[in-house]
């Protein structure tokens, strides 16, 4: 099954929107994206803001693949579960994104932060991977 095939299937279940794409929103979305990340990359803030920084740059670069693939999603965590079809990103690296996900919702929601440098740095540099591939995805559908 192609991947444009299991994205239609999400929209079937319900799970994705198909809406065209909009390359104002992308190019917003890029813009917040690499604002957050090299924030993240700032050694003196803290370790919780640093995280929520790369954790929503790594957010902004995923919508905006599934954004230019002409989908949406309300469901942050199935944003991240797209990348395998928008950008044909490995499963190692979703998970990482998964995991930093239900990380980001124990903060937000239960105020437990595990500070947790490696995840951190993981973190961190699959989001740069991510903005390599999401600006190499946006010159390609110029």
């Amino acid at each position: 099954m192609s991947s444009k095939d299991n994205l239609e299937n999400l929209v079937r279940s319900g799970g994705l929107k198909a809406e065209p794409p909009d390359r104002k929103e992308c190019d917003g979305l890029l813009r917040s994206a690499i604002d957050r990340l090299k924030d993240a990359h700032n050694p003196a803030l803290a370790f919780a803001s640093r995280f929520d920084l790369a954790y929503n740059a790594a957010h902004a670069l995923a919508l905006t693949a599934l954004r230019l693939q002409g989908y949406r999603s309300d469901k942050r965590y199935l944003v991240f579960q797209c990348l395998v079809h928008t950008l044909d990103l490995g499963k190692l690296q979703v998970r990482l994104f998964a995991l930093c996900h239900e990380r980001r919702n124990l903060a937000e929601y239960e105020g437990y932060m595990d500070a947790d440098e490696t995840l951190l740095a993981d973190l961190v540099a699959a989001t740069d991977g991510l903005l390599t591939q999401v600006r190499e995805a946006m010159a390609d559908a110029e």
